[in-house]
C-alpha cells in the first residue's frame, strides 16, 4: 500500500453544502483515506491508497457530484 495526497481544483462551489457533497462524494471513493474540501481555496486535498484508487477516480467523483475539476 502506497498512500498519495494530491490538491485537485475545483470550480462550482459556491457554499458549505457544496464541500459537504465534494467531501462525502470523494469519502465513498474505496481507498480514500482523508478529505480536506476548502471553499477559500476552491480546492480538496485527498490522502489515498493508490492500489485501491486512481486520480482519474476521485475526479470523476467530484464531476459526479457535480463540480468541475480543472
Amino acid at each position: 500500500m502506497t498512500t498519495q495526497t494530491i490538491t485537485l481544483n475545483i470550480q462550482g462551489m459556491t457554499c458549505g453544502g457544496c464541500v459537504k457533497s465534494v467531501t462525502n462524494a470523494l469519502n465513498q471513493v474505496a481507498g480514500v483515506q482523508s478529505v480536506d474540501v476548502s471553499l477559500d481555496h476552491n480546492n480538496a486535498t485527498i490522502s489515498f491508497d493508490d492500489s485501491q484508487a486512481q486520480q482519474n477516480t476521485l475526479k470523476e467523483a467530484i464531476e459526479d457530484a457535480g463540480f468541475d475539476v480543472v
